[in-house]
């Protein structure tokens, strides 16, 4: 993926970039999002970017009701990043992503499949993921490989 220049929302007084996610793990399958962003396919965990003057919980809420129509009830805190991560869309800003462990109120089906689900007339797509299938290899950004080899270590079933 490459960096772009000159679009970032950040500045030099906070060049960091805040991400919340939710690690959802239901019968045995794992809740992924298929996204393109800026023409880059990427598989990764559902959430999203933090907004000045909301917390983290309010924030992974928003995303999940603003992306996919979902309520969400955010259970516990798993991961925060904890090495030096630099944004793959962004030049000279800091990643910190945070991960939650969550539940779903479903209000649609989500599809059961270990291929990403890439469709151009949509910004992202849910699926499960067999967890037995999970690996690094899974989703694609460097944060999201530690929660998954966090999850395999803690789980110990995958």
């Amino acid at each position: 993926m490459e960096l772009l220049k000159n679009d970032s929302p950040h500045t030099k007084e906070f060049p960091f970039n805040i991400r919340v996610y939710g690690v959802c793990l239901q019968n045995n399958h794992i809740l992924l999002s298929d996204e393109i962003f800026k023409n880059n396919e990427m598989t990764k965990f559902p959430g999203g970017g933090l907004n000045y003057g909301e917390g983290t919980v309010e924030c992974l809420k928003r995303e999940f009701m603003e992306e996919f129509d979902l309520t969400c009830t955010v259970k516990e805190h798993l991961y925060t990043t904890d090495f030096f991560q630099p944004a793959f869309f962004y030049k000279k800003i800091q990643l910190i992503s945070i991960y939650y462990y969550i539940d779903l109120d479903f209000k649609y089906k989500i599809p059961i499949s270990t291929t990403p689900e890439y469709k151009k007339d949509t910004k992202q797509m849910l699926r499960w993921h067999p967890v037995n299938k999970l690996n690094h290899k899974t989703v694609t950004f460097p944060v999201d490989k530690k929660v998954v080899e966090l999850l395999i270590n803690r789980e110990g079933t995958y």
